[in-house]
């Protein structure tokens, strides 16, 4: 928690403010009960006090009263306005800071933290701290004020009555003593299984039309349901946990009224003790009682809250694996080369290596094909070229320098990647096109759509360009949202283009136009295809084999034909010569 407080400098002054306004707001209620214990004794009983009239005293009595509740009330208004803004603010800037965390982390840190565990940190974990803070900032100041002071001017009024507020104290701090150690590892537990329902629920969501098409919606209910009644159990515990404790704590309050009223009643028998002086020892024992139920309260708070700060703290104190150098090297003038030495890589974690001994040059002007078995370490080959990965040995060479010392930035600003499996953001046709390069001028937009055969189906929407596209372009089909993949990546206008199997999902025709089109507009570039098609990359200069992460054949299609006997068994299992 105390990682997280370095959030709250930038609103050190709001604090300060807060805390000057509860002081204002408790010294003031602690004064209340002297005066009306003054008006009491003096002003009602006595009649007269120092030749002043009984009524007159009253009324200049109470008006200072008065004048004291309507003091305290304007600082607890102020204060209230204040705190709920300190807290907000915190969690904005928490939430900001995970956000921007999250976003270095290479794909070593996503692969050890889930997506719907990230999402839960940031969000529900993020609001359990806010709670605590919005809560402790004025519990944490106003309570032991309350409390000290309830003590000190208790002992003012009666020393004699002070075991009272002891006793319920002792009681008090019993009750929540017996309660934290039940409900803290409900708390902890609790968080985890929130992680798990995001994650069965991304889950069901993400693979609706795979769960229908199995019918497997049972399955995947009980999955649901699982851990849904788990949650269910947990917060029913802790709300009939809850549920005890605030009528004890009602009971508590309670029985120290009966029991000042019984000694005091005694005392005032024996005239030891005056009327307005138990009216007020009994206010100042219920402030003590109080205080401390505001502290009980934050044990309960705290605990939960401290969970949610570990689970944040684990997040920003995550070190991405993947760094930029402390100088940038820079590129030299050998645009759109690519180079692998040598470079081998293993997973984190694995057991074998994904990619052993991998060496090839792919040049600008020409493409690079590489084609393999599933499982071969095709799409690890573009991974490593975007540094997604750092290569366990070798080394990976971009525009002649090494990408491990030049800043990512720089490195992806060289490279236009289109995934296996396009990825679209809300927003519009347009927009998603625009996205790698936001300066693109209309006529370009609709050059790489027509280049990547998306010109087509964007023409015959009504809003054309400005076509609203849903959340990871569910509202377009496979192939179109490959080819809007495509034409994001062709925006870019980078030295190198690669293109991980992402023709998979056109047909035969669109495959064949693309490619035409995409050598005469990308002539320059260096294009890198990674294809499960021997009929998409037949035409490329240079064709990689892989087989098990390594390089087995390597040449033209007609060479390979000849050569390479892993290459010859994929063309003719697709029926190609």
């Amino acid at each position: 928690m105390r990682k997280l407080l370095k959030f709250l400098k930038p609103y050190r002054w709001l604090v300060a403010c807060a805390i000057l306004l509860i002081a204002v707001e408790s010294g003031a209620v602690l004064y209340l009960p002297v005066i009306m214990a003054d008006i009491v004794n003096n002003g009602i009983i006595r009649g007269v006090v120092e030749g002043v009239p009984q009524q007159a005293y009253i009324l200049q009595r109470g008006a200072f009263m008065l004048v004291i509740a309507l003091g305290s009330g304007i600082a607890a208004v102020a204060g209230g306005y204040l705190t709920p803004r300190i807290a907000a603010g915190f969690a904005k800037d928490l939430r900001r800071e995970i956000f921007v965390k999250v976003e270095s982390f290479s794909q070593k840190e996503f692969d050890s933290f889930s997506a719907s565990s990230l999402i839960t940190r940031c969000t529900n974990d993020v609001a359990q701290v806010q709670n605590l803070i919005g809560m402790s900032t004025r519990m944490l100041f106003f309570a032991p004020i309350m409390g000290i002071g309830g003590i000190i001017m208790a002992l003012n009024q009666s020393v004699s009555m002070s075991w009272i507020i002891a006793l319920a104290v002792i009681v008090l701090f019993a009750f929540v003593g017996t309660i934290i150690p039940i409900v803290m590892p409900r708390f902890r537990i609790m968080q985890g299984l929130m992680d798990r329902l995001n994650k069965v629920s991304r889950e069901m969501l993400h693979g609706l039309m795979v769960i229908r098409a199995f019918n497997a919606q049972k399955h995947e209910m009980k999955r649901f349901d699982d851990v849904n009644t788990e949650i269910f159990d947990i917060s029913l515990f802790l709300a009939r946990v809850m549920g005890i404790a605030m009528p004890t704590m009602s009971l508590i309050m309670s029985g120290t009224q009966i029991l000042v009223v019984w000694v005091g009643a005694h005392h005032i028998a024996a005239s030891n003790l005056q009327i307005g002086d138990m009216m007020a020892f009994m206010q100042y024992a219920l402030g003590v009682i109080f205080a401390f139920m505001m502290i009980t309260m934050l044990f309960v708070m705290i605990p939960r809250a401290l969970v949610s700060a570990g689970r944040i703290a684990e997040v920003l104190d995550t070190e991405p694996s993947i760094t930029d150098p402390s100088q940038d090297v820079g590129f030299t003038n050998e645009k759109g080369t690519v180079v692998f030495d040598d470079v081998s890589f293993s997973y984190p974690n694995a057991e074998a290596k994904a990619l052993s001994g991998i060496s090839f040059t792919a040049k600008p002007g020409q493409t690079t094909a590489i084609i393999g078995p599933t499982g071969s370490g095709k799409t690890t080959i573009a991974q490593l070229l975007l540094r997604l990965y750092d290569v366990s040995g070798g080394s990976v060479k971009v525009n002649g320098a090494d990408i491990r010392e030049v800043t990512q930035k720089n490195l992806r600003e060289k490279v236009g990647y289109v995934p296996q499996k396009g990825q679209l953001i809300s927003g519009t046709i347009a927009s998603n096109i625009k996205y790698g390069r936001p300066d693109a001028d209309d006529e370009e937009v609709k050059k790489v759509a027509e280049v990547a055969q998306a010109l087509s189906f964007i023409e015959e929407k009504e809003e054309g360009f400005e076509a609203e596209i849903g959340q990871k372009g569910g509202n377009v089909s496979g192939g179109q949202r490959q080819r809007l993949s495509i034409a994001r990546a062709l925006a870019k206008k980078p030295d190198i283009l690669v293109f991980d199997d992402s023709f998979s999902a056109l047909d035969f025709q669109t495959d064949l136009k693309l490619r035409q089109a995409l050598k005469s507009h990308a002539a320059d570039s260096t294009l890198i295809i990674i294809a499960q098609r021997v009929g998409t990359i037949m035409n490329a200069e240079q064709i990689l084999v892989l087989e098990e992460g390594r390089i087995v054949g390597r040449g033209t299609h007609a060479e390979l034909l000849k050569n390479c006997l892993a290459y010859k068994e994929i063309a003719s299992s697709q029926g190609v010569e």
